[in-house]
Formats: structure tokens, C-alpha cells, sequence
């Protein structure tokens, strides 16, 4: 959204989450929301280097280099933290809506 249009709707624009705060998950999804974390960093680092970035000590838009652009347990503990929030609330939202998340035996 660019120009006026973009800062019109940017006034009107409201998020609507699914509402997760009744959702307890049991702790052994802890290491399912890490894989998670780390699939959602790995997909986010191949699109950027598809699109021709590459690492950078300090991000710059227009030579298209980033710091994060490492492999996840090279991440600051905060960018992880991201990963882990935005891969726990995916979970949670699956929960919400009324489906079932668990580890099928084999």
C-alpha cells in the first residue's frame, strides 16, 4: 500500500486474531514449536536468498543484505524467541479452532 490509498486503509485496518488465550498446550509440544521456529526462520532465510539477499553485519535494504540471513542457532536469542511465539500461536490457533494437535505412534 503506497500514497493516500495505503494511509486510508492503514487508519481502518484493525487485526483480528483467533482468540488463543483459553488454550493451554501440554509441554512436550515445546520441541514441536523449536522445529517449527526453526522450519519458519529456514523458510523466511530461502525466500530472502532467492530474492537475492545475502548476509550483512548491519541490514541494508537497497544491497539486500541482512544480519539474520545465518542458521538458526546462530540467531540472537530474541530473533528466536519470534520464531518461537509466531510457531506457538500458529499451534495454539490450530487448537482454537477446534482441531487436534498430537504425535501419531508409528
Amino acid at each position: 500500500m503506497h500514497g493516500a490509498l495505503g494511509a486510508v486503509m492503514a487508519d481502518t485496518y484493525t487485526p483480528e486474531t483467533i482468540d488463543t488465550s483459553q488454550v493451554t498446550l501440554p509441554p512436550d509440544l515445546e520441541r514441536l514449536v523449536e522445529k517449527l521456529a526453526r522450519n519458519n526462520h529456514d523458510h523466511w532465510a530461502r525466500q530472502r536468498m532467492d530474492e537475492g539477499w545475502s548476509y550483512g553485519v548491519k541490514r541494508d535494504d537497497l544491497a539486500k543484505l541482512h544480519p539474520d540471513l545465518v542458521p538458526y542457532e546462530q540467531l540472537p536469542e530474541s530473533e528466536k524467541e519470534y520464531d518461537r511465539k509466531t510457531a506457538m500461536e500458529a499451534i495454539k490457533a490450530i487448537v482454537a479452532l477446534g482441531y487436534q494437535v498430537g504425535k501419531s505412534t508409528p
